[in-house]
Parts: C-alpha cells; sequence; structure tokens
C-alpha cells in the first residue's frame, strides 16, 4: 500500500479495548505499589537492598537469597514477578511485567536492560495488547541496554550482549548480539 493510500485511512480508535487484561491485584493494591515503586526503587537515592527485597515480597514476589537490586529499577508488578538465587539487578533495569516474568539462579541484568512482556498488534485496527512470559535460565546474562521481548526464553548461560534485542529464544551457551539478536559465538566457561 502506498503512503498516500494508507493516509486515506482513517482507524478508529474507538473500538481499541484491552479490558480483557487483568494485572491482578485491586486497584489499591496497584495504586499503592505505584507509589512504593516510584519512592523506593525508581528513586536513585534508596540504595537499601534489604527493604526492596522486603517490599517485593509483601507484594508477592518471589525472591530467593543473595538477591541485588541496585537503585532506579523499575518493576511494574512485583506478584508476577520471580526471582532466584544470586540474581543481580542493575541501575535503570525496567522489569515491565504485565505477564510473569522467571529469572532463575545467577542471572544478571546489566544498566539500562529491559524486560518487556507486552506489545499490540499492529496490524489489527484494535490495535490489540499482547502479552507473553519472559524466563531467564540459570546464568543468563542481559547487557546493558539490551531488550528482551514478550514471549523470549534466554537459556541457561546464554547472554544477550549490550544494545541488543532479542526477539526470540537464545539458545544455551551462546552469545547473541544485534537488532535483532543474532548468534555470535559460545559462551566458554573456564572452570
Amino acid at each position: 500500500m502506498s503512503v498516500k493510500a494508507s493516509e486515506n485511512r482513517k482507524v478508529n480508535l474507538s473500538k481499541y479495548n484491552n479490558d480483557w487484561y487483568k494485572p491482578g491485584g485491586s486497584a489499591m493494591k496497584r495504586t499503592i505499589w505505584f507509589f512504593l515503586n516510584a519512592l523506593v526503587f525508581i528513586n536513585p537515592l534508596v540504595p537499601v537492598n534489604g527493604l526492596k527485597i522486603w517490599l517485593l515480597r509483601m507484594f508477592g514476589a518471589r525472591i530467593g537469597k543473595g538477591v541485588v537490586i541496585k537503585p532506579n529499577v523499575n518493576i511494574k508488578y512485583p506478584w508476577l514477578l520471580t526471582i532466584g538465587n544470586h540474581v543481580w539487578i542493575g541501575e535503570k533495569v525496567w522489569i515491565d511485567n504485565l505477564a510473569p516474568i522467571i529469572i532463575h539462579d545467577n542471572v544478571t541484568l546489566s544498566q539500562g536492560a529491559m524486560l518487556l512482556t507486552g506489545s499490540h498488534n499492529y496490524k489489527s485496527e484494535t490495535f490489540d495488547l499482547m502479552v507473553n512470559k519472559i524466563i531467564l535460565e540459570e546464568g543468563a546474562w542481559i547487557g546493558a541496554q539490551a531488550v528482551v521481548c514478550p514471549g523470549v526464553i534466554c537459556c541457561s548461560h546464554s547472554i544477550l550482549a549490550v544494545g541488543s534485542v532479542a526477539t526470540q529464544n537464545l539458545e544455551p551457551y551462546l552469545i547473541y548480539q544485534g537488532n535483532p539478536a543474532e548468534k555470535k559465538r559460545e559462551r566458554i566457561i573456564n572452570f
């Protein structure tokens, strides 16, 4: 379709309706979390890790031991979040979990990484919301400013390099780079 032809088509935004999506938690719980997230997690002036872990658990997150959450981290819905043991979450990480996110043991989310569980169907006139979970298996490393898209599984010890975008599953012990991320080389771990 040419640009001129597409200009003549008007999308009826009154049909846009994603009432089917229910993130869980009451409106009050979501509102309280919104403010706590802003005051304690997104706020770069609150470095107290224990408080963050406690608040996440109070709001339904399942958190293992030895988890580090640096300042300025944004978490949408803790009740849809599972974090294993010895996970490191760097500054400015955005966990946009409209669907469950499962982070296994020994995972690293570097500075500015984004876990994105929602998108929209751009082919639909109603621009339907689409959500899908993300799983980061043991030892996965998501590089700085990298994005993991809805439905992606980052398999055991896979790496998503700095600034890359994972639109498909990452195979175990492989390093991916680019947008969209492509296999570059094997990850060899010296013991």
